[in-house]
Parts: structure tokens; sequence; C-alpha cells
């Protein structure tokens, strides 16, 4: 039984690796795979989409397991996302 939730917890985090490390093209990231954040190419009007990828523990009777989430806002000049840590850094991350 240990095996199993061991094996579903790391494909469980694979996943999330795949999932929240996949960039847009032209797109700069930075931070771990299961917690990133990644900027899409600028637009005209000066601004990108940020996505950032994250896990949370859910608790599942005797046992656990990360669920991979992700949020996409808009960054640039005059916006501003309600969440400081999601506007850091303001600047477009560049590769």
């Amino acid at each position: 039984m240990k095996r199993a939730i061991v094996g579903g917890l790391a494909a469980v985090l694979m996943a999330a690796g795949l999932i929240t490390s996949a960039p847009e093209a032209s797109a700069g990231c930075n931070g771990p795979p299961i917690t990133s954040k990644c900027d899409g190419p600028i637009q005209p009007d000066g601004t990108w989409q940020r996505c950032v990828g994250f896990t949370h523990l859910v608790y599942s009777g005797a046992s656990s397991f990360l669920v991979p989430e992700r949020h996409c806002d808009v960054m640039g000049p005059d916006q501003h996302p309600g969440d400081l840590g999601f506007a850091d850094p303001p600047t477009h991350i560049d590769d």
C-alpha cells in the first residue's frame, strides 16, 4: 500500500511539473518546475499574460496528494493584479 501511495504521489508531482513548466512560445519563466511563473510574449499595448503554477495538498482519508493548479492574469502598464506575490517581479520575465 505504501508503494501505491508513493507511486501515486510521484506521478502527480511529475504531471504537475509538466503542466506548470510548459511555457508559451517566447515566454520567460522563473522558479522551480512545480511552483513557477511564466510570462507570455509582450503584446503591442505593452501587456503580457503571466501564469503561476503551484500545488496544494489535498487530504483524502488515510492519504494525501498534491493537486497542480495554474492561475493566469494580465500584467503590464496600468495593470494591477491583486496578489502581490503574483506581480513579483513587476517586469516581464525574459529567458
